[in-house]
């Protein structure tokens, strides 16, 4: 695995960043930051998708042809560029096989002596249950323990959501408690469950050599 580092003022260590390349079963797999032509590829993703994606996702403004048009895209790529550049989030793409399949997003990045952070996902419906996800979180999270110097992760997710809990299950994230009514998601509050991992439970491997020891993913 590789990565690439800036500093911001020395505030923000990780961002911007290549991870990868990991060979999964369904091709090979690499996380970078969002660019900003990549307006169409998200956005054709996102609207074929919605079916699949919409009820996991927090309630928005507007309706989702109008969200995720390619001409939304320039706005919410200058934002995530912004917060990264200011040390609150380390926004990411998911490629496999050097097309875009999906993103990550680290957010509410918290530094001094908390050093935490939440990390969301999704993935194309095409390309779930290859392994995917699993490799570009498992990329994600070492490069933020490792290089982005941070220290605890959360994941929250719906308990409806069998496919996320796979994700994390397998990567390694440990499930904390049920939040009740945490989030407006599809137009209504609901429970989530909430799953943490520190920088000790990865030590000394790291998540990406854990998951090529146990067989689900390959160092390309």
């Amino acid at each position: 695995m590789s990565a690439g580092l800036a500093w911001d003022g020395g505030r923000h260590p990780g961002w911007p960043a290549r991870l990868g390349p990991l060979r999964v079963a369904a091709g090979l797999v690499a996380v970078r930051p969002p660019r900003l032509f990549d307006a169409s590829a998200w956005s054709r993703l996102r609207l074929r998708d919605q079916e699949y994606l919409e009820e996991w996702e927090p309630t928005a403004v507007g309706g989702w042809a109008e969200r995720n048009a390619a001409l939304s895209w320039p706005g919410q790529w200058s934002s995530l560029k912004a917060l990264a550049r200011r040390g609150q989030a380390l926004p990411f793409v998911v490629t496999v096989d050097g097309e875009l399949a999906g993103q990550v997003t680290v957010g509410n990045i918290v530094r001094g002596s908390l050093r935490s952070a939440w990390v969301g996902y999704w993935v194309a419906a095409d390309r779930a249950g290859g392994g995917v996800a699993t490799a570009a979180l498992a990329a994600v999270v070492d490069h933020c323990f490792g290089y982005a110097g941070l220290h605890r992760l959360e994941a929250t997710v719906r308990p409806e959501n069998a496919a996320s809990l796979r994700v994390l299950a397998k990567a390694g994230f440990r499930e904390e408690g049920l939040f009740r009514r945490y989030l407006d998601v599809a137009g209504d509050w609901r429970d989530h469950l909430c799953y943490a991992m520190t920088a000790e439970e990865t030590f000394p491997e790291g998540l990406v050599r854990r998951l090529v020891a146990q067989g689900y993913v390959r160092s390309a």
